[in-house]
């Protein structure tokens, strides 16, 4: 007994070592430092004006549009201009997806009216014609799956499922139901289905569709599908609740091969490690509705401002600050793919690899994947990061665009703002610079700073 009460003690003790090292990791210097940052950054970041001509000069960015080519040209000028000492572009073949004319009528046979809807990204269209199809409902992916086909078999399929509201976290909310978008077209295909209609994937009660990436299992299934905002649901869902409800479709979308895209990268060089990179980025294409200023134009003018910051403030990291502006996250990720092999071809060590893509809203933490010590130590920061909005630490995750980079091994995070109004605005055309908060957005940047200078500090 004695024995295993000693080898307690012991390892106890060991927890304490080695959290006491984790807390004594900051001096007064660096707290001073991230006082004078955050005033800077309050006070005079540019961000927000950043964003205004992202959003009303350029505006939506979709991956292969004339748009996304002015967004790289402007990527490239910002970066210049925020003092980065290297801003190159690199090569992304990406996917090319056109909306045009579309439009659903929903009603009886005797009297059909216009809803509005949105296709879903990456599928075919009607080719311009007229897919006329009674409805049939289905409550969640998993009915939709075990139906008969003969129940489906030449209809128009309507997949009700509302957004689950119990989840307090709305990106737990979403994880649970994004599904129904990806997937939904090639299984009513599978099942003889000539088209879907989903509820959108959103918390607004309103009628504005949402749209989103979805794909076909195979070059087979060709069936239309569309979005409809949530009271358009709601009333659909009650007039097939008291009888035949009767569906046309009619969409111009299609996929038009792929094209020539960049991302966009710009480096502050390190001082002592030339050679190690953090990386701060965000996503610079977005859907063809709104102007992409949540998503994701706010995560690139944060990750811009994280260099001025330090360009101000005359400050030199000890590594090389990389900021990346991805190309085709939405309906593709390919910016971040080539990025990770470009990375893994060069040898390039990166000690930490953070992407904005939650929104402009007010910070509330940093999602992480990486080591549980690393974690703890940056839990011990807690003191000098609560002043920015960050104070939840134990999520683990990071941005899209990172997790290639993140499955070469690399210790990544993400920026995890206050969730509850994101998937009031996403992919829809709420998305719009008037949406972002000035202060809200800046307070990010401030935080996502802070945390990359003391990575810079204390990490290898």
């Amino acid at each position: 007994m004695k024995k295993i009460v000693q080898q307690c003690l012991l390892a106890c003790l060991l927890q304490v070592m080695l959290y006491n090292s984790a807390v004594a990791q900051y001096t007064l210097a660096d707290s001073l430092w991230l006082q004078r940052m955050g005033t800077y950054t309050m006070t005079s970041s540019r961000a927000y004006d950043d964003l205004r001509v992202l959003c009303k000069e350029i505006g939506h960015r979709l991956s292969g549009s004339p748009q996304s080519l002015k967004a790289v040209e402007w990527a490239v000028d910002v970066l210049k201009k925020a003092g980065a000492d290297t801003v190159w572009t690199q090569p992304v073949m990406v996917p090319v997806w056109e909306r045009g004319e579309e439009y659903l009528k929903v009603g009886t046979e005797g009297k059909l009216d216009k809803v509005e809807a949105l296709s879903l990204g990456n599928m075919h269209g009607t080719d311009g014609k007229e897919v006329k199809a009674p409805l049939v409902m289905f409550r969640s992916l998993e009915e939709l799956q075990a139906a008969n086909g003969a129940l489906i078999q030449g209809k128009i399929v309507f997949l009700n499922v509302p957004f689950p509201a119990e989840e307090l976290n709305t990106f737990a909310a979403y994880s649970r139901v994004y599904r129904i978008r990806t997937q939904s077209a090639g299984i009513v295909c599978a099942k003889g289905g000539v088209g879907v209609i989903i509820r959108s994937i959103s918390t607004t009660k309103d009628e504005v569709p949402h749209t989103g990436a979805a794909h076909y299992p195979d070059t087979a299934c060709r069936i239309p599908a569309m979005a409809i905002g949530n009271t358009t649901a709601d009333a659909l869902a009650l007039a097939m609740s008291t009888g035949t409800v009767t569906a046309v479709m009619m969409a111009h979308c299609k996929m038009k091969g792929m094209a020539l895209s960049y991302n966009v990268i710009g480096e502050l060089r390190g001082a002592k490690h030339k050679d190690k990179y953090m990386l701060v980025g965000g996503h610079l294409d977005s859907w063809d509705v709104g102007e992409g200023a949540h998503d994701d134009g706010a995560g690139c003018v944060q990750a811009i401002q994280v260099l001025r910051n330090f360009k101000a403030l005359k400050h030199r990291p000890a590594h090389t600050l990389r900021v990346v502006m991805f190309m085709n996250e939405e309906n593709g990720n390919r910016g971040g793919a080539a990025y990770a092999d470009s990375a893994v071809s060069r040898k390039e060590h990166h000690i930490f690899a953070l992407e904005s893509d939650a929104g402009g809203f007010t910070p509330r933490g940093i999602g992480l994947i990486v080591p549980e010590q690393d974690r703890r130590q940056v839990q011990s920061w807690a003191p000098l990061l609560e002043p920015f909005g960050l104070y939840d630490f134990k999520q683990e995750g990071c941005g899209v665009d990172i997790s290639p980079l993140k499955n070469t091994g690399v210790r990544a995070g993400e920026l995890l703002p206050d969730s509850q109004r994101y998937f009031d605005i996403h992919h829809c055309r709420h998305d719009v610079l008037e949406a972002v908060n000035e202060r809200e957005l800046n307070l990010g940047a401030a935080g996502i700073t802070a945390l990359l200078y003391l990575i810079d500090r204390y990490w290898n």
